[in-house]
């Protein structure tokens, strides 16, 4: 069978087989339904193939998509004129939208060095802390809490980080986290693409972080699918947590418990990587920030 990006150009779908690595490389290809990420996934003549239209505004990365469709998805998390913090900001794809949705000032926080492009970082509104681990972020060293932190964290659990996030958070401040399942199941649960294919793992890792934020005093407000798929094609998510007005009440035992079953009763059911990317489980040991 032709190749996915061959069959785009030979349907019109694509100006170029170049054109059609990045359409696919976006995300905005899908066959059933079921959106694909590899150019080279085998697809037959007759199955039908869809690319969705631009996403909108083209962002200095792909990964500000993602935390747009988290704003639209969240409306009452609106970033404008308040003190953000992105934790992992990398090439600053999730800094590009909370400027463009009006926040006054971003903290860009990420534990590698010359990642964040320039125009993000030669904005006035940007202050960049490299070679900072969030996981022992101290909030002195930002200039204090923050309104609204966000989230793309690799190789590393959110529950080893979010608490410092939260301590990073002003009281009534919100989070938006996004939930990565390859850095949160172990070794074991990955194919050799990487990709975590079983939903019941999936739902174990978003539970977990979820009671790690309750266990901690937050309180969760929403979650919901990324509407885009990460670059290995696995599905991930967006977890809505505040941080409560007053002192922090911890939970444990079946407090902890009952709230946790309540939160995973809204997990986004039947979402799930295409075929063409699931392959045997291999190892990749979650435990290094990106």
């Amino acid at each position: 069978m032709p190749r996915l990006d061959q069959e785009l150009v030979s349907r019109g779908l694509a100006r170029s087989r170049t054109h059609a690595a990045k359409l696919i490389a976006s995300g905005r290809v899908s066959r059933a339904g079921t959106v694909i990420t590899k150019a080279s996934a085998a697809v037959g003549p007759e199955e039908p193939l869809d690319v969705a239209p631009d996403a909108g505004p083209e962002y200095v990365s792909r990964a500000g998509h993602k935390l747009a469709g988290a704003l639209a998805a969240f409306p009452a998390v609106d970033p404008a004129g308040l003190r953000c913090l992105d934790a992992g900001a990398s090439t600053g794809g999730f800094t590009d939208v909370l400027l463009r949705n009006g926040a006054q000032e971003v903290v860009a926080v990420d534990v590698g060095h010359g990642q964040l492009v320039e125009q993000i970082r030669a904005d006035s509104r940007v202050r960049v802390f490299e070679g900072m681990n969030v996981r022992y972020l101290d909030v002195g060293e930002i200039g204090g809490p923050v309104d609204l932190t966000v989230a793309d964290l690799s190789f590393i659990s959110l529950t080893l980080v979010v608490e410092a996030l939260a301590n990073a958070t002003r009281p009534n401040g919100n989070l938006l986290l996004m939930v990565k399942p390859q850095f949160e199941v172990g070794r074991e649960n990955l194919a050799r693409t990487g990709v975590v294919g079983s939903e019941a793992e999936r739902f174990r890792a978003v539970k977990n972080v979820v009671s790690s934020a309750l266990e901690t005093g937050l309180q969760v407000r929403g979650l919901a699918v990324s509407p885009l798929p990460g670059q290995d094609g696995n599905v991930e998510y967006f977890l809505w947590i505040s941080v409560p007005p007053g002192k922090r009440e911890r939970r444990t035992g079946s407090v902890l418990e009952g709230e946790v079953n309540a939160a995973m009763a809204n997990f986004p059911q039947g979402s799930s990587p295409s075929p063409d990317q699931m392959d045997e489980p291999r190892g990749q040991e979650p435990g290094v920030e990106r």
